[in-house]
């Protein structure tokens, strides 16, 4: 398919959301363009709906071609979610274009997990699970299958086996910054659910403020709430009363905390500057 920047936003960017989309920049007088466009015409067929191969005449789109830092043509562009994500330059032998292709196309356990969280989101949990177990089976790298699931399983009701799977996660070696949020939530809400009902918690502080471990446990139960400043709150004076409870326990949910509400959150450096200043 011939396209334009008029063309460009639905049949590139909206369609990238559904598969990878290549887009090929050229120009009639281009030799190796004509070379590699019976490639990836030939590909184009062979792959059918996975991938969608469309061109763009560099001569004729010169502002698109510019938006995208085309320099040389022959250029391919792989979009992925509106965003490019890979490119070749060059006319290709065919055996390194299917490469390429297939470097872009989910792997069996990323389907499992797409079905999966489809199945969640249509509210059918049992099979939401078993996809993402299947999944999590196929590639038990990928962590962010790891927290589907463990936020599905919690869910439902099964804290204990949320909890497992986020146990046999690295947090900090094998998670990045968007996931080791997600991870602190969830082991805050894992942690919360198994804490007494908070007017118990309250109750055995009003009769005894020294009674920590009800401290901390109130603390997780509110951050499972989403009540993360009165949270804070209790985790600083467990560290105020007793920095060395259940070995530094009120710091170390505190840092949870921060992981939990992200380094934009505004309490965040408010409680880091509250911290410090309570341990020196």
């Amino acid at each position: 398919m011939d396209i334009d920047a008029s063309t460009f936003p639905t049949e590139v960017i909206d369609a990238s959301s559904q598969v990878p989309v290549l887009v090929d920049f050229w120009a009639p007088w281009c030799g190796p363009c004509r070379a590699l466009s019976p490639v990836l015409d030939r590909l184009a067929v062979e792959y059918g709906d996975r991938i969608r191969i469309v061109k763009v005449n560099s001569d004729d789109e010169q502002q698109l071609a510019a938006r995208y830092g085309v320099r040389s043509i022959p250029n391919v562009k792989a979009f992925v979610d509106g965003q490019v994500v890979d490119e070749f330059l060059g006319a290709q032998p065919e055996s390194a274009v299917r490469a390429f292709i297939e470097a872009l196309l989910p792997s069996p356990a990323d389907i499992l997990r797409q079905r999966g969280r489809e199945a969640l989101v249509a509210g059918d949990v049992e099979q939401g699970i078993a996809l993402l177990n299947e999944a999590r089976a196929a590639d038990p790298r990928n962590t962010g299958t790891s927290l589907d699931l463990a936020e599905a399983l919690l869910s439902s009701g099964n804290s204990r086996k949320a909890s497992l799977i986020l146990e046999s996660l690295d947090p900090i070696l094998t998670l990045d910054g968007a996931d080791q949020q997600r991870f602190a939530r969830l082991r805050i809400q894992v942690e919360g659910a198994a804490t007494s009902d908070e007017p118990e918690l309250r109750t055995r502080i009003d009769r005894d403020p020294a009674d920590l471990p009800a401290r901390l446990a109130l603390a997780k139960r509110l951050l499972a709430s989403d009540r993360a400043e009165e949270a804070m709150d209790q985790l600083l004076e467990v560290v105020r009363r007793d920095r060395r409870f259940e070995d530094d326990a009120g710091r170390k949910a505190l840092l949870q905390a921060f992981h939990f509400l992200g380094p934009d959150h505004p309490l965040v450096p408010r409680y880091r500057k509250l911290l410090a200043a309570t341990l020196h």
